[in-house]
């Protein structure tokens, strides 16, 4: 039996998302995560976590890397900053976690994944929402043949757009990072990976309704300001999987409100999936018969538990298992959804470079707060 220790983390970047990062590593988590330390280029926002909740230090990034102490970078930065500073941390000798999207580009994907693999070092990446009770219960339904073969599946993602300017850092959300593909489709992607395997192929057609937009809230810090839309804000996206499955997908930020849906179909019956952007849901299955079933969660974390992927790494850094998520599994949904824009801009199939082995689930019957039985 493996003798858990906590490992020591820092985090990087304190903006927004850091909030539930620090309440779950500091508290879900404190089992097997010590947090003790935050840095962000803004020192103010730094030091407000840190109060928050009870960190220790307070550094800045090249104090945070050079800290022989820390074993676990959180890289919870702006998109475009996600590859240099994950590389910046392997070069430092730390394992890291980064928030998605993995890079903006494969060969910056690829160079992190090269550095870590030469280092010895683990490379995680968020979504970990596949990791919660609703995917990891579709996981099993599957594989214990409840539906029979699953041929097909299709998603939506329907969202507002940017022009409430309430985030802080709105802009991002019109460059590319902050596109309905690489900022909500990782969560549809990485689900349908680890219910359906890897994707060999891809076909899409990536639009923009706007070329900039007006933040026509008078509550938004930004109001009355025209600002450029740099990406595309409305995909449709089919997926060739190398199992033979077919899935279609449908990533918009252009209309109102939140209208999420993901479904399997087998043979036998069809799979009504929980929004992965969470980590519970409603599970239901159609039969044949016509007859509609409600699915009891067989795993637990249903719960918000973002940070679980982080968990998982430290678990994995102490029994030399693979993290669940991985940069390898990041990689290939940034490979995804690159290729997605490429068919649009070619009119071709595009056949990915990359492929990934489906995470291995977690096990049934784990306490609380516990990822390895």
């Amino acid at each position: 039996m493996i003798l858990i220790r906590k490992i020591k983390i820092g985090i990087i970047g304190a903006g927004v998302i850091s909030n539930i990062y620090l309440k779950n590593c500091t508290g879900m988590f404190d089992n097997i995560l010590e947090v003790t330390a935050v840095a962000d280029l803004v020192p103010e926002l730094a030091r407000k976590r840190a109060e928050e909740y009870n960190i220790p230090n307070v550094y800045t990034v090249d104090e945070l890397l050079g800290d022989p102490e820390i074993e676990i970078v959180l890289n919870l930065t702006a998109p475009a900053a996600h590859a240099p500073l994950n590389l910046k941390a392997l070069h430092a000798g730390k394992h890291v976690y980064t928030e998605k999207p993995f890079a903006l580009t494969r060969a910056d994907a690829e160079e992190v994944l090269a550095l870590a693999e030469q280092k010895g070092l683990l490379v995680g990446c968020a979504p970990d929402t596949f990791l919660g009770a609703g995917i990891q219960t579709c996981i099993k339904l599957i594989d214990d043949g409840w539906i029979g073969t699953p041929y097909a599946a299709s998603g939506t993602i329907i969202m507002g757009n940017a022009s409430g300017g309430m985030h802080p850092n709105f802009q991002n959300f019109l460059k590319l990072g902050g596109d309905p593909v690489m900022d909500m489709g990782p969560y549809y992607l990485t689900a349908l990976v680890a219910l359906l395997g890897p994707v060999r192929r891809v076909t899409g057609s990536a639009q923009q309704l706007n070329k900039e937009i007006t933040i026509n809230n008078p509550k938004s810090h930004a109001y009355g300001q025209t600002v450029p839309v740099e990406a595309p804000t409305n995909v449709t996206a089919v997926l060739d999987f190398a199992n033979g499955a077919v899935a279609s997908l449908q990533a918009a930020k252009e209309s109102f409100g939140y209208a999420p849906r993901l479904e399997v179909y087998g043979t036998e019956g069809n799979l009504i999936v929980p929004d992965p952007n969470f980590f519970g849901g409603a599970i239901s299955i159609k039969f044949a018969s016509g007859e509609m079933k409600d699915i009891p969660h067989s795993h637990p974390f249903a719960e918000e538990c973002r940070g679980m992927g982080v968990a998982d790494m430290a678990y994995a850094i102490q029994s030399g298992r693979s993290n669940r998520a991985s940069g390898r599994l990041a990689c290939h949904v940034l490979d995804i959804s690159l290729g997605i824009f490429e068919a649009s801009e070619t009119e071709k199939h595009v056949h990915l470079h990359s492929t990934v082995d489906r995470p291995k689930p977690l096990p049934l019957g784990l306490k609380y707060n516990m990822l390895d039985a």
